[in-house]
């Protein structure tokens, strides 16, 4: 049985490779929010009795779950009804908010660099999200959930509800997939 502690320092783990994961997926910042906090307040809710070894596994189903749920509402929404920001454009400075340009470095400042060096790392870091962005959903979710999610194949497999093997598949397409694209924009590991 996970404690209130237990339970809260795992959320608080995966806050942001969610948020992240969820941004890929619905490519909306506040609808990725609404998936991320809906999954914590359904694993609290109904699994926070569950050992704290089997919450990550079921945080990572949960996640799956709420994002497929948000993409069927979005349906079922599109095909009854317009909304009124999707005749809006860009914020009232003319730009749209964009979290790779919001980051502002590591928290100590371990070392400076110059705005060339910066603006560089900016391009390279929203050239890799756009790649992985590009990604087809299931290659996406594999890849995101083996390396940013650092789980291993049997935990995805469980977590994507398919085979090892089709995990494997996914995620070496998308690693394949990922390194042409980026070195054809001569982005080199």
């Amino acid at each position: 049985m996970a404690t209130e502690r237990e339970l809260s320092d795992f959320l608080k783990s995966v806050e942001k490779r969610a948020f992240k994961r969820s941004v890929y997926h619905v490519r909306n910042e506040e609808a990725a929010l609404d998936i991320v906090q809906d999954s914590m307040l359904k694993l609290a809710e109904h699994y926070g009795d569950k050992p704290a070894a089997e919450l990550p596994m079921l945080y990572q189903r949960i996640l799956s779950n709420c994002t497929l749920d948000w993409f069927r509402r979005q349906k079922t929404r599109n095909a009854l009804f317009s909304s009124m920001s999707d005749f809006e454009g860009p914020g009232e400075d003319g730009m749209d908010f964009d979290l790779l340009e919001a980051y502002s470095g590591p928290e100590n400042g371990e070392r400076a660099e110059s705005a060339e060096d910066l603006t560089r790392r900016a391009q390279i870091f929203h050239g890799i999200d756009a790649e992985i962005a590009e990604l087809p959903p299931r290659q996406r979710e594999a890849f995101l959930m083996r390396y940013w999610e650092e789980m291993d194949v049997a935990e995805t497999a469980a977590a994507m509800g398919c085979s090892e093997g089709s995990v494997k598949t996914h995620c070496f397409r998308a690693i394949q997939t990922l390194s042409k694209a980026l070195k054809a924009k001569g982005i080199e590991p």
